[in-house]
Protein backbone atom coordinates (compact mmCIF):
# COMPACT_ATOMS: atom_id res chain seq x y z
CA UNK A 1 0.00 0.00 0.00
CA UNK A 2 2.78 2.41 0.67
CA UNK A 3 4.15 2.11 -2.51
CA UNK A 4 1.12 1.82 -4.17
CA UNK A 5 2.29 -1.30 -6.07
CA UNK A 6 -0.81 -3.23 -7.55
CA UNK A 7 -1.75 -6.70 -7.32
CA UNK A 8 -1.25 -8.79 -10.18
CA UNK A 9 -1.66 -12.31 -11.65
CA UNK A 10 1.56 -13.17 -10.59
CA UNK A 11 1.31 -11.77 -6.91
CA UNK A 12 2.25 -14.34 -4.06
CA UNK A 13 -0.16 -14.28 -1.26
CA UNK A 14 -0.02 -15.91 2.11
CA UNK A 15 -2.44 -18.67 2.25
CA UNK A 16 -2.82 -19.41 5.96
CA UNK A 17 -4.69 -22.16 6.99
CA UNK A 18 -5.48 -23.32 3.14
CA UNK A 19 -2.04 -24.42 3.29
CA UNK A 20 -3.34 -27.30 5.76
CA UNK A 21 -4.63 -29.59 2.73
CA UNK A 22 -0.68 -29.38 1.34
CA UNK A 23 0.04 -31.62 4.52
CA UNK A 24 -2.67 -33.53 4.34
CA UNK A 25 -2.00 -34.53 0.51
CA UNK A 26 1.65 -34.77 1.75
CA UNK A 27 0.42 -37.07 4.46
CA UNK A 28 -2.32 -39.29 2.26
CA UNK A 29 1.08 -39.47 -0.09
CA UNK A 30 3.07 -41.65 2.50
CA UNK A 31 0.45 -43.96 3.23
CA UNK A 32 -0.29 -44.83 -0.18
CA UNK A 33 3.36 -45.27 -0.76
CA UNK A 34 2.51 -47.62 2.50
CA UNK A 35 5.24 -45.79 4.64
CA UNK A 36 2.09 -44.74 6.86
CA UNK A 37 -1.02 -45.84 8.14
CA UNK A 38 -4.44 -44.16 9.27
CA UNK A 39 -4.41 -46.00 12.64
CA UNK A 40 -0.52 -45.43 13.41
CA UNK A 41 -0.34 -42.98 16.78
CA UNK A 42 1.59 -40.13 17.98
CA UNK A 43 3.24 -42.18 20.20
CA UNK A 44 5.02 -44.34 17.96
CA UNK A 45 5.40 -42.00 15.15
CA UNK A 46 7.26 -38.84 16.83
CA UNK A 47 9.88 -39.22 19.36
CA UNK A 48 9.16 -36.33 21.87
CA UNK A 49 7.89 -35.66 24.99
CA UNK A 50 3.99 -35.37 24.62
CA UNK A 51 2.90 -34.69 28.38
CA UNK A 52 -0.68 -34.97 28.80
CA UNK A 53 -1.22 -35.22 25.51
CA UNK A 54 -2.68 -38.82 24.60
CA UNK A 55 -0.16 -40.70 23.13
CA UNK A 56 -3.11 -43.02 21.01
CA UNK A 57 -3.72 -40.24 19.05
CA UNK A 58 -4.07 -41.60 15.57
CA UNK A 59 -2.85 -40.16 11.61
CA UNK A 60 -6.72 -40.32 11.03
CA UNK A 61 -8.15 -38.45 13.64
CA UNK A 62 -5.19 -35.76 13.59
CA UNK A 63 -6.57 -35.10 9.55
CA UNK A 64 -10.08 -34.60 10.41
CA UNK A 65 -9.45 -32.89 13.39
CA UNK A 66 -11.33 -35.19 16.10
CA UNK A 67 -7.57 -36.17 17.80
CA UNK A 68 -8.15 -33.63 20.90
CA UNK A 69 -5.12 -32.85 21.17
CA UNK A 70 -4.78 -29.11 22.52
CA UNK A 71 -4.85 -25.73 19.88
CA UNK A 72 -2.29 -23.57 20.12
CA UNK A 73 -4.65 -21.44 19.17
CA UNK A 74 -8.07 -22.22 20.47
CA UNK A 75 -10.84 -19.65 18.60
CA UNK A 76 -13.22 -20.71 21.16
CA UNK A 77 -10.97 -18.54 23.68
CA UNK A 78 -8.90 -16.38 21.62
CA UNK A 79 -9.72 -13.48 19.34
CA UNK A 80 -6.77 -12.80 17.49
CA UNK A 81 -3.66 -14.67 16.21
CA UNK A 82 -1.18 -11.63 17.20
CA UNK A 83 -2.15 -13.01 20.81
CA UNK A 84 -0.30 -15.74 20.65
CA UNK A 85 3.01 -13.60 20.25
CA UNK A 86 2.73 -11.71 24.10
CA UNK A 87 5.25 -13.74 25.81
CA UNK A 88 7.08 -15.71 22.71
CA UNK A 89 8.07 -13.67 19.83
CA UNK A 90 6.46 -14.53 16.27
CA UNK A 91 10.05 -14.62 15.19
CA UNK A 92 10.97 -17.82 16.70
CA UNK A 93 8.43 -19.81 14.44
CA UNK A 94 10.61 -21.04 11.76
CA UNK A 95 9.67 -24.61 12.45
CA UNK A 96 6.75 -26.73 13.13
CA UNK A 97 8.97 -27.93 16.24
CA UNK A 98 9.19 -24.29 16.82
CA UNK A 99 5.63 -24.43 18.02
CA UNK A 100 5.63 -26.97 20.74
CA UNK A 101 6.03 -24.98 23.77
CA UNK A 102 2.92 -23.03 22.73
CA UNK A 103 1.23 -25.84 23.27
CA UNK A 104 2.71 -29.31 24.00
CA UNK A 105 2.13 -28.86 27.78
CA UNK A 106 -1.18 -28.23 27.78
CA UNK A 107 -3.99 -31.00 28.37
CA UNK A 108 -6.16 -32.63 25.80
CA UNK A 109 -9.42 -30.32 24.80
CA UNK A 110 -11.28 -33.52 24.88
CA UNK A 111 -10.79 -37.10 24.64
CA UNK A 112 -9.48 -38.42 21.14
CA UNK A 113 -12.21 -39.32 18.63
CA UNK A 114 -14.84 -37.82 20.68
CA UNK A 115 -15.93 -35.38 18.28
CA UNK A 116 -14.64 -32.52 15.34
CA UNK A 117 -12.78 -29.40 16.60
CA UNK A 118 -10.78 -27.40 14.25
CA UNK A 119 -7.36 -27.85 15.51
CA UNK A 120 -4.01 -25.78 14.26
CA UNK A 121 -1.89 -28.16 16.50
CA UNK A 122 -3.15 -31.11 14.73
CA UNK A 123 -1.35 -30.21 11.73
CA UNK A 124 1.81 -29.45 12.97
CA UNK A 125 1.84 -32.97 14.34
CA UNK A 126 1.16 -33.74 10.58
CA UNK A 127 4.29 -31.40 9.45
CA UNK A 128 6.60 -33.42 11.84
CA UNK A 129 5.70 -36.88 10.73
CA UNK A 130 6.66 -35.89 7.31
CA UNK A 131 9.42 -34.69 8.27
CA UNK A 132 10.27 -38.02 10.44
CA UNK A 133 9.18 -40.42 7.68
CA UNK A 134 10.76 -38.61 5.04
CA UNK A 135 13.87 -37.12 6.46
CA UNK A 136 13.01 -33.91 4.69
CA UNK A 137 12.52 -30.35 5.99
CA UNK A 138 8.20 -29.85 5.59
CA UNK A 139 8.44 -27.52 2.89
CA UNK A 140 11.42 -29.09 1.20
CA UNK A 141 9.04 -32.10 0.64
CA UNK A 142 6.17 -30.60 -0.09
CA UNK A 143 8.21 -28.69 -2.71
CA UNK A 144 9.67 -31.88 -4.32
CA UNK A 145 6.30 -33.94 -3.97
CA UNK A 146 3.65 -31.52 -4.66
CA UNK A 147 4.30 -27.90 -5.74
CA UNK A 148 6.65 -29.40 -8.58
CA UNK A 149 4.98 -32.05 -9.42
CA UNK A 150 1.78 -29.55 -9.85
CA UNK A 151 3.77 -27.19 -12.04
CA UNK A 152 3.60 -24.62 -9.09
CA UNK A 153 6.39 -22.33 -9.05
CA UNK A 154 5.53 -19.18 -7.56
CA UNK A 155 4.01 -21.23 -4.64
CA UNK A 156 6.67 -21.83 -1.12
CA UNK A 157 7.00 -21.41 2.52
CA UNK A 158 8.70 -18.20 2.86
CA UNK A 159 10.10 -16.14 5.73
CA UNK A 160 8.97 -13.03 5.94
CA UNK A 161 12.05 -11.64 6.81
CA UNK A 162 13.28 -13.23 3.42
CA UNK A 163 11.02 -12.87 1.14
CA UNK A 164 10.98 -13.16 -2.48
CA UNK A 165 10.15 -10.95 -5.35
CA UNK A 166 6.21 -10.08 -6.19
CA UNK A 167 5.07 -11.49 -3.06
CA UNK A 168 2.22 -9.07 -1.36
CA UNK A 169 2.39 -7.47 2.55
CA UNK A 170 -0.57 -8.16 4.26
CA UNK A 171 -2.75 -6.02 6.84
CA UNK A 172 -4.66 -5.80 9.42
CA UNK A 173 -7.07 -2.90 9.70
CA UNK A 174 -6.58 0.05 12.63
CA UNK A 175 -10.16 0.33 13.85
CA UNK A 176 -13.01 1.23 11.95
CA UNK A 177 -11.51 1.82 7.99
CA UNK A 178 -13.38 4.48 7.08
CA UNK A 179 -11.08 5.86 3.96
CA UNK A 180 -9.63 2.28 2.25
CA UNK A 181 -6.98 3.86 0.34
CA UNK A 182 -5.71 5.54 3.68
CA UNK A 183 -2.19 4.09 4.52
CA UNK A 184 -3.00 4.86 8.13
CA UNK A 185 -5.97 2.93 8.48
CA UNK A 186 -3.96 -0.19 8.23
CA UNK A 187 -0.69 -2.05 9.83
CA UNK A 188 1.09 -4.71 8.25
CA UNK A 189 0.70 -8.54 10.11
CA UNK A 190 4.20 -9.15 10.10
CA UNK A 191 4.19 -8.95 14.01
CA UNK A 192 1.30 -10.57 13.75
CA UNK A 193 1.67 -14.13 12.50
CA UNK A 194 4.28 -17.21 12.45
CA UNK A 195 7.45 -15.74 10.56
CA UNK A 196 7.39 -18.66 8.45
CA UNK A 197 4.43 -21.08 7.42
CA UNK A 198 4.00 -23.93 9.10
CA UNK A 199 1.96 -27.59 9.15
CA UNK A 200 -0.77 -25.47 10.37
CA UNK A 201 0.09 -23.56 6.94
CA UNK A 202 1.53 -20.33 5.53
CA UNK A 203 1.94 -20.85 2.34
CA UNK A 204 2.41 -18.34 -0.29
CA UNK A 205 0.57 -18.74 -4.12
CA UNK A 206 -0.24 -17.52 -6.48
CA UNK A 207 -4.16 -17.70 -8.33
CA UNK A 208 -2.53 -19.59 -11.00
CA UNK A 209 -0.82 -22.14 -8.77
CA UNK A 210 -3.78 -22.85 -6.79
CA UNK A 211 -5.73 -23.62 -9.71
CA UNK A 212 -2.91 -26.04 -11.13
CA UNK A 213 -3.21 -27.72 -7.20
CA UNK A 214 -6.78 -28.46 -7.18
CA UNK A 215 -6.40 -29.60 -11.24
CA UNK A 216 -3.78 -32.11 -10.27
CA UNK A 217 -5.17 -33.46 -7.09
CA UNK A 218 -9.23 -33.85 -8.70
CA UNK A 219 -6.94 -35.54 -11.76
CA UNK A 220 -5.36 -38.04 -8.97
CA UNK A 221 -1.97 -36.74 -10.32
CA UNK A 222 -0.89 -36.01 -6.76
CA UNK A 223 -3.28 -39.55 -5.07
CA UNK A 224 -4.88 -41.91 -6.64
CA UNK A 225 -8.88 -41.08 -6.20
CA UNK A 226 -9.34 -43.52 -4.86
CA UNK A 227 -6.88 -44.54 -2.24
CA UNK A 228 -8.42 -42.23 0.54
CA UNK A 229 -11.90 -42.91 0.23
CA UNK A 230 -12.14 -45.67 2.98
CA UNK A 231 -11.38 -43.46 5.68
CA UNK A 232 -10.77 -39.86 4.05
CA UNK A 233 -12.78 -37.95 1.45
CA UNK A 234 -12.15 -35.14 -0.72
CA UNK A 235 -14.47 -33.65 1.28
CA UNK A 236 -12.84 -33.49 4.11
CA UNK A 237 -9.99 -32.53 2.49
CA UNK A 238 -11.69 -29.37 1.42
CA UNK A 239 -13.11 -29.32 4.69
CA UNK A 240 -9.64 -28.85 6.62
CA UNK A 241 -9.01 -25.66 4.82
CA UNK A 242 -11.41 -24.42 6.52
Amino acid sequence: MANRIPNTIETKFASASVGKVFGAVGILQLIEQGKLQFDDTLGTLLDITLNKIDRAVTVRQLLNHTSGVPDYFDESVMDEYEELWTDYPNYKIRHNSDLLPLFADKPMMYPRGDKFQYNNSGYVFLAMIIEKMTGMEFDRYLKENIFEVCGMESTGYYELDRLPAKCANHYIACGEVTDRDNVDSYRTNIYSVDVKGTGAGGAFITVKDIVNFWTNLTEGKLISKGATRESVSFRNIIRITK
